[in-house]
């Protein structure tokens, strides 16, 4: 990356300093505006393809892979629950890898699913529960939350005044890895079961991806299990959420095509 401030990237700060405070959430201020968020999102995703240590499938070459990713963040956005659904891209990108379970979405609804992750589960129930909990994160806004608890005003604006460059690198390659709050972790778990109550599918689903996952006993859980509430209190409570809120839990979805979809992708 160039020693120089991106101009999307400064716009952004600016942006953010001349508007202030612009939200808060159960974890404190957020400085940054839902344009922000969609500003910064493409920045990082412009890094993360330029990456060589993210191999990025091809959609040209995935057409039917990717559609069938892209039905079901359509189906999620659909829902009439995601308060940002037009105004964020929600765009998503494959990344082969097959050792790794993982998901994230960065600001803006730019996502990235593992192929290791996918191969994992056993049913699209399952995938769209985990689905519904990253897009969630994007549409709570946690990413740029935790940013603004991180590094603060000062920070942000030494960094507008043209101060170290690397600075600016550091906050971009922190949204990859970025810890989420036991109250992000929380609210995510409970809006991917408010989202998929308005679909075809188990309302429960992230749920039974984390009860595989505690019962393997796998060794290096993926990040949106780094962070407490533990996996047992999760069930639980995405359980009974699902149960108060009087959604359907049955895991209905087609085994074949969810199948075809996990052979679309290299092996």
């Amino acid at each position: 990356m160039s020693n120089s401030m991106p101009g999307a990237v400064k716009n952004i700060l600016i942006l953010v300093i001349s508007i202030g405070f612009a939200s808060c959430g159960d974890d404190g201020i957020n400085l940054f505006t839902v344009e922000d968020d969609l500003a910064l999102g493409a920045q990082l995703r412009e890094q993360i393809l330029e990456d060589s240590s993210f191999v990025i499938l091809d959609r040209s070459q995935y057409i039917t892979s990717y559609q069938y990713l892209e039905e079901v963040v359509q189906e999620i956005l659909n829902s009439g629950q995601v308060e940002h659904k037009d105004e964020f891209a929600w765009e998503v990108h494959l990344v082969h890898d097959d050792s790794t379970l993982n998901a994230f979405a960065a600001p803006g609804g730019f996502i990235f699913v593992y192929t290791g992750l996918i191969k994992f589960l056993d049913t699209k129930d399952d995938f769209v529960g985990v689905m519904g909990h990253e897009m969630a994160h994007a549409d709570r806004r946690h990413s740029t939350q935790q940013l603004t608890q991180r590094y603060g005003i000062g920070l942000l604006l030494s960094v507008l005044s043209g101060g170290d460059p690397s600075t600016l690198v550091q906050i971009l390659g922190s949204l990859v890895s970025l810890k989420f709050s036991r109250s992000d972790e929380s609210e995510a778990d409970r809006y991917s079961v408010i989202y998929l109550c308005e679909t075809p599918y188990a309302a429960n689903g992230a749920a039974s991806f984390f009860e595989k996952l505690t019962a393997q006993g796998t060794v290096s859980p993926p990040a949106f299990l780094s962070t407490h509430p533990n996996p047992d209190d999760r069930v639980q409570a995405i359980n009974e959420i699902a149960e108060d809120r009087g959604c359907d839990t049955a895991f209905n979805s087609n085994a074949g095509e969810w199948n075809g979809f996990k052979n679309s992708l290299p092996n």
